[in-house]
């Protein structure tokens, strides 16, 4: 059994923190930190009721590394599990290596002065941890996470090489809020508002943010209307699976998530530039997402299925010409809410980080450095997806996309 520290307090750390208490076996003390100690002490009193475990709980911001380094230097974690901010991707990345811990997010670094994303920050940390003998897994969440490993299954059992693909993220979610985000305000409105981005016979291509649509029938879910975006597992797959010629990410959004996010770009409260009123200074997103409904409260209200995952097409395995096969899971939202106290779409992030978590410390994943999850055998992930909650199918489709 292995000590663990979870850094955040959000909805996906109660789902992560739920779930390992699930797994007595694999994690037999678990430690949780975040800025706010009163939604930690929430976390385990939840835990404690539906599962018994004891969770220990401190304050910390994660940014101040000194401070950070203490409480982990205090603790001897095996591993940190970042489920805080990408913002602070780097700080405890800082702190793991000052401490000799070794560490796993669910999302790659982001700077809060520009809505950019991507890896290079991190994978620059790569000989650090490597001259530490440490592990640094990054984006062990669904997507990125699960979508990775879902492709990687595919070249491991299905597919030679992978000459397209298409990443489908659904949430057929309803929580009767007239506009609220299913995950943290901020991230997701910067993600939102980006420009577009897919990769296509060996570079990315740009495009107006939420300009490509189209209409897919999910599973479970209904015909959605689905944009194309940009999503951070696009450059690591990029990178992993050479032969790859296109590859996008899509997710769905009602027409009055568009509407409000749409009114609410045009008057400027979607921008990260700073702005002057009543002598402070203030970011407009970050005062949205103040008040906008906090992701963690809407599990109670949220009915329908989450349906995410990846179509892909290449030369078969078996030597049979091109094929195309479609593997996804489908997540309840009260199911979700029933066993963790939370809605799907924090399930589906939570999950993956316990996962993530006990593959590093099992050691059926290990290695010095900076990782992301397509470096990884698929296998043994995918049975403790069927095992704890997330079960996926796969079929194989009669020809690649239409769209």
């Amino acid at each position: 059994m292995s000590k663990i520290l979870v850094i955040g307090a959000g909805g996906v750390s109660s789902v992560a923190v739920h779930k390992m208490a699930m797994n007595k076996t694999i994690f037999g003390d678990i430690h949780l930190a975040s800025r706010t100690k009163r939604k930690c002490d929430a976390i385990a009193t939840s835990v404690k009721e539906r599962t018994g475990t004891e969770v220990a709980t401190y304050e910390i911001d994660a940014e101040e590394v000194p401070a950070l380094t203490k409480l982990i230097e205090q603790i001897r974690p095996a591993l940190v599990v970042n489920l805080a901010l990408p913002y602070q991707d780097l700080p405890i990345m800082d702190a793991c290596l000052a401490a000799g811990v070794s560490y796993l997010d669910t999302a790659n670094y982001e700077p809060k002065d520009e809505a950019k994303f991507e890896y290079h920050w991190q994978w620059a940390y790569h000989d650090r941890f490597k001259q530490a003998g440490l592990m640094a897994l990054l984006g062990s969440g669904f997507d990125p996470g699960v979508t990775s490993v879902f492709t990687m299954w595919l070249k491991k059992h299905k597919l030679k090489t992978i000459r397209q693909l298409d990443i489908l993220d659904c949430n057929g979610g309803d929580h009767g809020q007239a506009f609220a985000t299913n995950f943290n305000p901020e991230i997701n409105i910067r993600e939102v508002t980006a420009p577009a981005r897919h990769w296509e016979n060996g570079q990315f291509i740009e495009t107006p943010a939420m300009a490509h649509k189209v209409e897919f029938d999910f599973e479970a879910v209904g015909p959605k209307n689905m944009y194309m975006m940009y999503h951070e597992e696009l450059e690591s797959l990029a990178k992993f699976i050479p032969e790859l010629e296109r590859a996008r990410f899509w997710m769905t959004f009602g027409d009055e998530y568009i509407k409000h996010l749409t009114v609410l770009q045009n008057v400027g409260m979607t921008s990260i530039a700073p702005v002057r009123y009543q002598g402070q200074e203030i970011i407009p997103l970050q005062f949205l997402a103040a008040v906008l409904p906090k992701p963690e409260t809407l599990g109670e209200t949220t009915k329908g299925n989450t349906n995410i995952g990846v179509i892909a097409t290449g030369e078969a395995l078996d030597g049979s010409g091109e094929k195309t096969y479609y593997i996804k899971n489908i997540c309840s939202h009260e199911a979700a809410y029933e066993e963790t106290g939370n809605q799907a779409v924090s399930y589906t992030t939570g999950v993956p980080a316990m996962i993530g978590s006990a593959m590093m410390v099992t050691g059926k994943w290990s290695g010095d450095g900076v990782f992301n999850m397509e470096e990884m055998d698929p296998d043994p992930f995918m049975e403790m997806l069927n095992s704890d909650g997330l079960p996926w199918t796969v079929e194989e489709l009669d020809g690649p996309v239409g769209f």
